[in-house]
């Protein structure tokens, strides 16, 4: 019988043990995280709606994974800056996105992006969706979006809608309505998504599309009035205000959204237990109330099921910014 020699034997032995350290050192590692912080990037500035949304997340994520999670404001360039940072970072889970829908807007209103929308992110969960809300002032004659079409269908070119700037979600709502209705008004654009509020309610503008945080409370009290949403069913905010799909013929759906991403190459571990730390938290009705108090509607999907919807959002986008025919320097 062949036997082993005593210098093979210990080769052997020498071998096995540096693979058992290896394999113990790699388990280990991924087993205890997170061991040290972690940082949330936030393309956008402190304060804003995807910024209250990052920390209500960063908060549970600390809570659930006992390490703290970190927001860390990037704004700039309408969000490509943080993006750009995000995709570069190392993908060990210790650099997480808070997204919105520019995310996939951008690489077709800007002629040049430092990341690919999809290919450079490691989708974790969309958390909400958020819907535009059509408004018009109280004065306005128009009590329904079908009436708001026969009305500027009845003076062309005579009414002005509001937006929170070119290529902004208000701005690309409103001309997908002109779009789908054949209506033609007059595009007044501001520095900010608020200001449409205030446009409206000084009879500067006869119409906006405001996404739901920034008129909510307007709608609710009564200030300006609602006439339809965005989203492709009523929202549970605003359950009396019609959808697009129901108030005209030629309606549609369209809505933002905000998620959290990882940088591609991210292992899959990391990203599900992120996930089921957040699904887990979404049981604290504080959690789901703290989300939803400004209209948005919370999601909450598995990584699988975001990948999809991250992949169907980049065509439609582009279809219509094409069909726009809008650019950004």
């Amino acid at each position: 019988m062949p036997t082993v020699g005593a210098g093979s034997s210990k080769m052997v032995r020498v071998v096995l043990f540096a693979l058992s350290i290896l394999l113990l050192a790699t388990g280990a590692g991924r087993a205890q995280y997170p061991d040290k912080p972690v940082r949330i990037i936030v393309p956008f500035i402190a304060g804003s709606a995807p910024d209250v949304a990052a920390r209500q997340v960063a908060q549970r994520l600390t809570a659930g994974l006992g390490q703290q999670f970190i927001v860390d404001n990037k704004p700039g360039a309408a969000g490509n800056i943080g993006a750009e940072l995000a995709a570069r970072a190392a993908p060990d889970g210790y650099t997480l996105m808070l997204l919105t829908s520019s995310h996939v807007l951008n690489p077709f209103l800007y002629s040049r992006v430092g990341y690919d929308a999809v290919k450079d992110f490691a989708p974790i969960t969309m958390i909400t969706r958020i819907p535009s809300l059509m408004v018009v002032p109280p004065s306005s004659p128009a009590k329904t979006a079908a009436e708001f079409v026969a009305l500027a269908k009845s003076m062309p070119g005579k009414l002005n809608y509001g937006s929170g700037g070119t290529g902004s979600l208000a701005h690309l709502s409103a001309e997908a309505f002109r779009l789908a209705t054949g209506i033609d008004y007059v595009h007044v654009p501001y520095k900010g998504a608020p200001e449409i509020v205030m446009a409206l309610l000084s009879d500067q503008v006869q119409v906006g599309f405001p996404t739901m945080p920034t008129a909510f409370r307007q709608a609710q009290q009564g200030v300006l009035r609602p006439l339809a949403v965005t989203s492709a069913k009523r929202t549970r905010a605003m359950p009396e205000v019609p959808t697009l799909l129901e108030a005209i013929p030629s309606g549609f759906a369209l809505d933002a959204w905000l998620a959290l991403a990882a940088p591609t190459g991210t292992p899959a571990e990391i990203v599900a237990r992120l996930y089921a730390t957040l699904t887990e938290a979404l049981k604290d009705s504080s959690f789901r109330d703290a989300l939803g108090s400004d209209g948005s509607e919370i999601v909450l999907n598995r990584p699988a099921e975001f990948a999809a919807i991250l992949h169907d959002e980049v065509p439609k986008w582009r279809a219509l910014i094409q069909r726009i025919g809008v650019k950004l320097e």
